[in-house]
């Protein structure tokens, strides 16, 4: 990569407007199991329960896969036959609920949507002029059988700055504050933040600045608290950690950043410089001067692992010649001329495929990775609550250990693909995306972690037969000689009969206490009667050997 910069190039860009800006942000979290006995929890049930009636928050979404084919629109029908077969079925299911049929069934994703949130309010930093956005959708994606939600938050807005859209895409999606500055502002975080309803009401406000807060939530529950208007957002759910006592609750899997999908629409791509296709992909601060936001070494390879330049071509000409995508696996960001249809056009062109297909690819990538890090958390919360000298905490690591392996062995044969679309820009975008998050490597570690704990149960299950069989057998040949004694006395060598019922009870009584003791003797020696049986069986041992075998049975050392 040709990391140099024109200061001509990088002076027209700072002056360059995004003509349409747009951007989904996909918020993977963990939610708690409602149940310690049950493997499989319907969330969305209780989000329902615990919504007022008459007017909840969250609606399920219908299906965008109408009865009426008149009623579907072209952008659908596109989405859908970019997937293969088996991701359609994950994606929209085969519709049994509708037809009858036995088969597959209803999509196992869940969506709910709510609709009072309509602007975004945003200073970016203080002193700065608040940038209004639209709010195209918010949604909540839940999946059977794993326990994993996906906040899916999509905005826009027109005619906004470089500048401005950069530094948007570096501070906006943040769950909670990295630090804070001398002057208490939080660092790279809005200065403000608010939920808008259709009439301008103010329905929430970020708190970034309240250090006390997110301190203290670090230090009383070792977890981070989760910013006010995000929390809000998130109603009924609640954080595991936290004031609230909500059934609902969900803890995060990884750090303060969002994944992020952008889409900018620009009047000349050419004329962005190079720095800012980085300042895009990793989504680094507004440039405050002309220049790279890190070293010219560390972004060597930049291009080969984060650029997609299956269009991008502005010496050929024609349509999306000047389109560029960049995809680092956290963040998706397409660039492209405001001026083309084929770009812009929300119903066929670009656009429509990054709403649309793209978008599910992310989904797609985004929930595989939050449900094996939803795995392996599972594990290490397993191993945690593990106490070696306590018989019951090794029964439930044992059954807690095999239901783990149920559940990621679900998750692979239900949900886990290698390869989604056969379509060529869908096919490479998935495996550039999985590649860039680690997927494949993810899956094969927590794979092969587990396995390693099951060969270690296996191994620790077979050897504790083994001794439970040896002392079996033990107990076994000795008994032998209670068996022949008793066989001996029911000779009639001696009449019992005749004798008072209480002289047999007790007699009874009597050998059954010193069969018990006798027994209770052989088991705690098992181990030295099995070593003298050994050497007994053994020709090879000398009868001084096997006498003091026989002896250690008796005077343990």
């Amino acid at each position: 990569m040709d990391v140099s910069i024109d200061p001509a190039a990088a002076a027209s860009s700072s002056q360059m407007m995004v003509r349409q800006f747009r951007q989904i942000l996909l918020w993977p979290l963990q939610l708690m199991p409602l149940k310690t006995d049950a493997q499989i929890h319907k969330y969305w049930e209780l989000l329902e329960s615990l919504q007022n009636a008459e007017g909840p928050v969250w609606r399920e979404l219908t299906d965008e896969l109408p009865d009426d084919p008149k009623d579907l629109a072209e952008r659908h029908y596109r989405e859908f036959v970019t997937f293969l077969p088996r991701a359609q079925r994950f994606l929209y299911g085969e519709r049994a609920s509708r037809t009858g049929r036995k088969g597959y069934g209803d999509s196992p994703i869940r969506i709910y949507r709510r609709q009072d949130i309509r602007t975004v309010r945003v200073v970016l930093r203080p002193g700065d002029a608040p940038i209004e956005l639209t709010v195209a959708h918010a949604d909540l994606y839940f999946f059977f059988d794993v326990d994993i939600v996906i906040l899916v938050f999509e905005l826009s807005c027109n005619d906004l700055p470089l500048a401005a859209a950069q530094e948007f895409m570096h501070r906006f999606g943040r769950g909670y504050p990295a630090g804070w500055n001398e002057a208490g502002e939080a660092e790279k975080c809005p200065a403000r933040v608010e939920w808008l309803d259709a009439e301008g009401r103010v329905l929430a406000v970020s708190d970034f600045a309240n250090r006390e807060k997110f301190v203290a939530s670090v230090c009383r529950h070792t977890a981070p608290a989760i910013a006010a208007h995000w929390e809000f957002l998130l109603q009924p759910m609640c954080p595991h950690h936290g004031e609230r006592t909500d059934p609902l609750r969900f803890r995060q899997l990884e750090y303060y950043r969002m994944p992020s999908m952008v889409y900018l629409a620009v009047d000349d791509p050419c004329a962005l410089a190079q720095a800012d296709c980085v300042r895009f992909a990793l989504s680094a601060a507004s440039k405050e001067q002309a220049g790279l936001p890190y070293s010219q070494n560390y972004l060597r390879d930049f291009e080969h692992h984060y650029a997609y330049d299956r269009y991008h071509d502005p010496g050929r000409g024609g349509e999306c010649a000047d389109t560029r995508i960049l995809c680092t696996g956290h963040n998706f960001v397409a660039v492209g001329d405001a001026h083309q249809a084929a770009y812009t056009d929300p119903e066929r062109g670009f656009l429509s495929q990054f709403r649309h297909q793209v978008f599910l690819l992310g989904l797609i990538a985004h929930f595989h990775r939050a449900a094996m890090l939803m795995v392996s958390d599972r594990l290490m919360t397993i191993i945690s609550r593990l106490d070696i000298n306590d018989i019951a905490s090794v029964r439930d690591f044992r059954r807690d250990i095999r239901q783990t392996q149920e559940i990621f062995l679900r998750f692979t044969h239900r949900y886990w693909f290698s390869q989604v679309s056969d379509q060529p820009m869908a096919h490479d975008l998935f495996h550039m995306w999985s590649h860039n998050l680690s997927l494949n490597k993810l899956h094969a570690d927590l794979r092969e972690e587990l396995q390693d704990m099951l060969n270690y149960l296996d191994s620790d299950m077979m050897r504790r037969q083994s001794t439970a069989i040896v002392r079996l057998t033990v107990v076994t040949v000795m008994s032998i000689l209670g068996t022949v004694t008793t066989g001996v006395l029911g000779m009639n060598v001696f009449d019992e009969a005749a004798k008072p019922w209480h002289y047999r009870m007790a007699l009874v009584i009597f050998s059954l206490v010193g069969t018990s003791f006798i027994t209770y003797i052989v088991l705690r020696r098992s181990q030295s009667l099995a070593h003298f049986f050994e050497s007994v069986a053994d020709t090879r041992v000398t009868l001084r050997r096997q006498w003091n075998a026989l002896r250690a049975v008796f005077w343990e050392r």
